[in-house]
């Protein structure tokens, strides 16, 4: 069945942009009903990492909502998550597909047209994610700025679900979604903001365009 973003906010939780708990952002984002999240944890010891998979794909669960682990495969399978989201240097879409199986979401982060193109050619993945569209301080090395015309232009050769990511907020993810993303990845402008469930019920009515 082919992947479709149900929801045109795709929320990332983890252990980068602020201070909150993974999991008791997740609870306030399950809580308002938004149907995928990602768990994206980059400073946090395997172990630790592995169980807080397990108690979010158990909330998620609950929920009736779907886990994307980021980078990691072997997590993703342990934990039963719905599927895993890979970065350029992570293991191969192709091999994440046989260790998951056939119904499992593999999503890919591209930042070229080179990296999109070939993401497209991929039968293995999913949904393809492109950006940074804006700065963003959620990594330390981010790459190159692609702007709102970047991503057009990659919406436009896309056949696959196209994820826009890096510095999305209130004030531009409206933008993000005309130039023809299917969702959003957000980071900062939830999990740092004062209130998250108002900030995502923010972005979620800017991004119905």
């Amino acid at each position: 069945m082919r992947f479709e973003f149900r929801c045109p906010i795709y929320p990332i939780v983890g252990d980068t942009a602020s201070d909150r708990s993974p999991l008791d952002l997740a609870d306030q984002l399950l809580g308002i009903g938004l149907p995928l999240l990602q768990l994206r944890l980059k400073q946090t010891p395997s172990g630790r990492f592995v169980e807080m998979a397990a108690e979010l794909q158990r909330r998620c669960a609950r929920h009736g909502a779907q886990l994307i682990v980021n980078d990691r495969c072997d997590v993703a399978e342990m934990v039963g998550a719905a599927g895993v989201h890979l970065g350029q240097g992570d293991l191969a879409p192709a091999a994440a597909r046989q260790i998951l199986g056939d119904t499992a979401i593999i999503g890919q982060s591209t930042h070229d047209d080179i990296q999109l193109d070939r993401a497209i050619a991929n039968e293995a993945v999913d949904y393809v994610a492109f950006g940074p569209i804006f700065t963003t301080n959620s990594k330390r090395d981010p790459d190159p700025i692609r702007g709102l015309e970047g991503l057009r232009r990659a919406a436009l050769r896309c056949p696959r679900p196209l994820v826009a990511i890096g510095g999305i907020g209130v004030d531009n993810v409206a933008d993000v979604m005309r130039a023809g993303a299917n969702a959003a990845a957000v980071i900062g402008a939830i999990a740092a903001a004062a209130d998250p469930t108002i900030a995502a019920r923010d972005l979620l009515e800017q991004a119905k365009v």
